[in-house]
């Protein structure tokens, strides 16, 4: 089996009573395979499964393996910071029926070096006979896996991939360079999907394929199949709500909304809370914008205009990116009021956020940039 695509890293419905929500979880699993995406992730961070029982872990791989019938590889979360636990976890769920890999990362809170996650990881291939993807998640788990440790890993038989999610592109860079060509790299980020693709990546494993897993799937085969005006294409349109994820944390902006489309009730298990009032406005804004759900009744979404401020006195390059709907903008037009036009200069309009990101790059020469609460 040779991953490739784009793969689903699924939430973890539950119900009112905080129970799994297991018809939601069958109906969106089944919408999924539906949609065209390659492949499935139960039980990885997108699914909370750290605050999923054994039991409620097997659950959810045994119901999505049943629902996808061998249409699509499942690829099955089995991570802990016990190395000893890992390897039960990972045999475990090696062992159900239908289960085509593991995806595991590296043990967080404990902070291992280099050298202890290599043994982390060999004990855990050495423990099961399915391929496994390691997530490399720095940003979460505290430690960062390095290229050098990943070419040793890669030694190991059935390691066969590795979700980048460190946000480090020239770190993924010289990953592809030093690893063997069968060896695939994932993005973990999906705005990062593109150039992951472009210096040798396979594909992604995506938390926006929960919203739009045909849109997510098109763009990923259209990249790796050279397409990239297809593929720009869809990036462009719904970079917002890949970003819309990074709201808050990983998985409530995206469960926030699939409630909106009616696919999942919005609960979370604690320590997760329902997101603010502030952040969910924005989020149905680019939710709707995206047109993944209606425009509130009797609403307007404003067309995407965005402008960059420039601002000698705030110090060298300084540029702050607006929307044309900010609050804080004089007659609607992306321009603060009382603003010096002796020492400030505004750009634009420009068409999207990330047309206007891109501008601001090339005019401050370095990414020293803010932007408003309005984006």
């Amino acid at each position: 089996m040779q991953l490739r695509g784009c793969g689903t890293a699924l939430v973890t419905p539950f119900g009112q009573d905080g129970s799994i929500d297991e018809p939601a979880l069958r109906n969106l699993v089944a919408w999924q395979v539906e949609s065209g995406i390659d492949f499935l992730v139960p039980c990885g961070t997108t699914g909370e499964t750290p605050t999923l029982s054994r039991d409620e872990r097997l659950q959810v791989v045994d119901v999505t393996v049943a629902i996808a019938g061998g249409r699509v590889p499942i690829v099955a979360g089995a991570t802990a910071n016990a190395t000893q636990e890992a390897v039960e976890r990972a045999k475990e769920v090696a062992a159900r029926p239908g289960v085509d890999a593991i995806l595991t990362a590296s043990p967080y809170y404990n902070k291992p070096s280099q050298e202890g996650q290599y043994r982390h990881f060999r004990a855990i291939a050495e423990a099961v006979d399915k391929p496994i993807i390691l997530y490399n998640v720095p940003g979460r788990t505290g430690t960062n896996i390095e290229p050098a440790t990943l070419a040793r890993l890669a030694e190991l038989p059935n390691i066969v991939g590795v979700k980048e999610a460190s946000g480090n592109m020239l770190q993924i860079a010289e990953a592809a360079s030093a690893l063997p060509e069968n060896f695939a790299i994932f993005s973990g980020d999906d705005a990062m999907t593109l150039p992951v693709i472009a210096v040798g990546g396979v594909g992604i494993i995506s938390v926006a394929a929960n919203e739009i897993p045909r849109e997510m799937a098109e763009m990923t085969r259209a990249a790796l199949n050279n397409d990239w005006a297809t593929a720009r294409q869809l990036h462009r349109k719904y970079l917002a709500l890949m970003q819309a994820n990074f709201l808050e944390s990983n998985p409530v902006p995206v469960k926030a909304v699939l409630a909106m489309m009616g696919k999942i009730e919005e609960v979370y298990r604690l320590p997760l809370v329902p997101m603010r009032r502030d952040t969910r406005s924005k989020l149905q804004r680019i939710a709707a914008e995206a047109e993944v759900i209606a425009k509130p009744a009797g609403s307007t979404i404003e067309p995407t205009h965005f402008f960059i401020y420039e601002n000698w006195l705030a110090g060298p390059r300084k540029v702050v990116l607006h929307r044309s709907t900010c609050g804080q903008c004089k007659h609607g037009k992306g321009r603060p009021s009382g603003y010096d036009i002796d020492h400030a200069r505004w750009h634009g309009p420009y068409a999207s956020l990330s047309e206007a990101r891109q501008a601001a790059c090339q005019m401050s020469g370095v990414l020293i940039r803010s932007e408003c609460k309005c984006i």
